[in-house]
């Protein structure tokens, strides 16, 4: 990442800090310990990620992985965490000794929601973020505008593979054994 020169008055913050301030119901993440407020979605993004959320939680009961909301964060860098619209947390993310916890380490499987106004950087900046994390295993991008899906897997050897899947073809998680029906990501009702 490219240093940013910052006003005097204007301070990089740690992750810790970040992690203890209010924003008052608003979400933010850090981007190299700076703070970027983020725009609510439209009812299309918030859609889809619900139906994600919804696809996944009964196929993951009792698997001992979790699917989170937006509102758990990743950390993605020394001083960059990440609001995924979607995250899969596994090894029993949900014990009670993590209850209070607002990172609970590498999530395996990550969906971002792409958005016209945040899509490049979901796809070159997120992603690269979410790739060099060690226990990730999966990132999704899912792009409303098309109803498609880019699927972006670990190989065995640790390199990576990205593929846009075809139009209307179901999405397969390798990582997690499980299958999502393209209809049941894009639903309307």
């Amino acid at each position: 990442m490219s240093a940013i020169a910052l006003d005097p008055a204007y301070r990089r913050v740690s992750v810790e800090e970040f992690l203890e301030m209010d924003f008052g119901g608003a979400k933010a993440e850090l981007e190299d310990g700076m703070i970027y407020m983020m725009a609510g979605g439209s009812e299309e993004h918030a859609r889809i990620a619900f139906n994600i959320l919804m696809a996944l939680g009964p196929r993951l009961r009792g698997s001992g992985c979790r699917p989170y909301g937006s509102d758990l964060a990743a950390q993605t860098d020394i001083r960059t965490v990440r609001l995924p619209n979607v995250s899969v947390y596994c090894n029993n993310p949900a014990a009670p000794e993590n209850a209070r916890k607002k990172l609970l380490g590498d999530p395996q499987v990550v969906f971002e929601v792409l958005s016209p106004s945040t899509s490049a950087h979901d796809q070159k900046v997120k992603l690269a973020e979410y790739c060099a994390l060690a226990g990730m295993r999966e990132v999704i991008l899912v792009d409303p505008a098309e109803e498609r899906i880019h699927l972006v897997q670990r190989t065995p050897t640790g390199g990576w593979t990205a593929d846009w899947l075809a139009t209307g073809d179901d999405l397969t998680i390798p990582s997690l054994n499980l299958t999502i029906p393209h209809a049941e990501i894009f639903a309307r009702d």
